[in-house]
């Protein structure tokens, strides 16, 4: 699979990328392309082979087979420190025995950049970053946010034509987290560098990407913005694997030139259509075909009492417990006629503010709304 750029300007390109260890195939003919300024992001589950693959691009690992190029050319017989990429890791790797300012200079001076630029330059690169007056600070003085900014700040000021990073925000405690995603975002725009962040996150990507390539088995599922990842997932891994969905096995009970009658094996049963499936008329599946359904707890409305929603597919049951979570807030409902709990998108309205176990509600969702994959 592959992701091309709209231009020419493109700064990194894998062609058919293979990597084994042993018998293990880590990375399995992996292509893409990226072009120049963009926010890249590989998502995969650990082991998925991401971490490898980004290891391949900065040099401190050999493909077994393929090429990669950067800015056109390829750099397979290039050592690490001469290509022209920078990365930043989970832990950072900032040097506890010297200052802010000390450790985004290390790399100037390895290169043997004169002092007065490299002073010039440090202190341009801390204001950008919003670190103007820390040079003199030790490490330990630092935020965690702050030290992120410093390590990126540290590659940046090398000029990279590509920044790799290596979930750089795995550290980091849950809000400073969802601060630096934003932080993130919003320096590789000020910059206009082009990143390729690695994580099994997949709130990281989808926030901040441009583009996104889901990483399974050592192969990319799809490659596509957020948006399409999120609604159009083209595999039933990235179905699951891409936000939270309720899942079920079935078969086709009827079937007609519009879509289909299912009975899950849990024993609901609903009825799905072409539009959001891209079902064609000519479709091989047919009565006693299994498949496999995913739906979004957000797209599934929901009413208090007795009153159905109008939507295709309509049930009634019962709150089974309520995962209060502020605006991500959901609550499971057993249907009478299933087997399974229904996770369902909690309504911001006042009237489900104190909504609870055994309320009964009425949920229900559009026949196009439910996405199907062959077994």
């Amino acid at each position: 699979m592959q992701l091309q750029a709209n231009n020419t300007d493109v700064d990194l390109e894998c062609r058919e990328v293979t990597k084994s260890f042993g018998h293990f195939a880590a990375v399995q003919e992996v292509s893409f392309s990226i072009p120049s300024g963009s926010f890249f992001s590989i998502l995969g589950p650990s082991g998925c082979g991401k971490t490898t693959l980004l290891r391949m691009v900065a040099g401190f690992q050999s493909p077994d087979h393929g090429d990669i190029l950067i800015k056109g050319k390829s750099v397979l017989n290039t050592p690490p420190n001469r290509r022209p990429v920078n990365m930043v890791f989970q832990h950072l790797a900032l040097f506890p025995n010297m200052t802010v300012a000390e450790n985004v200079a290390y790399g100037l001076k390895r290169r043997g950049v004169a002092k007065t630029d490299i002073k010039s330059r440090v202190e341009d690169m801390l204001s950008r970053v919003g670190l103007p007056d820390s040079g003199d600070k030790q490490i330990s003085q630092l935020s965690g946010g702050q030290k992120q900014r410093i390590a990126i700040a540290r590659c940046l000021v090398l000029n990279p034509d590509v920044l790799l990073l290596d979930e750089p925000l795995g550290a980091l405690d849950l809000k400073l987290r969802e601060q630096m995603k934003v932080e993130l975002k919003h320096l590789q725009e000020k910059f206009g560098a082009t990143f390729i962040y690695i994580t099994h996150d997949q709130s990281e990507a989808l926030v901040m990407s441009d583009q996104v390539a889901v990483m399974n088995a050592g192969r990319f599922e799809q490659v596509g913005a957020p948006q399409e990842l999120y609604y159009e997932p083209a595999s039933r891994f990235v179905a699951g694997f891409v936000g939270e969905s309720n899942r079920w096995y079935g078969v086709i009970q009827e079937r007609d030139e519009k879509g289909f009658n299912v009975q899950c094996e849990t024993g609901l049963k609903m009825r799905i259509d072409r539009p959001g499936n891209d079902l064609q008329v000519s479709h091989p599946w047919g009565v006693g075909k299994k498949l496999e359904f995913y739906l979004r707890p957000e797209s599934i409305t929901v009413t208090l009492g007795d009153t159905a929603p109008a939507t295709t597919n309509r049930y009634k049951g019962k709150v089974e417990s309520v995962l209060f979570d502020g605006a991500r807030s959901q609550m499971l409902v057993r249907l009478p006629d299933a087997i399974e709990l229904l996770n369902v998108a909690l309504p911001q309205t006042a009237e489900f503010r104190r909504v609870k176990k055994g309320d009964v509600v009425s949920v229900g969702w559009m026949s196009g709304q439910v996405r199907c994959y062959e077994v």
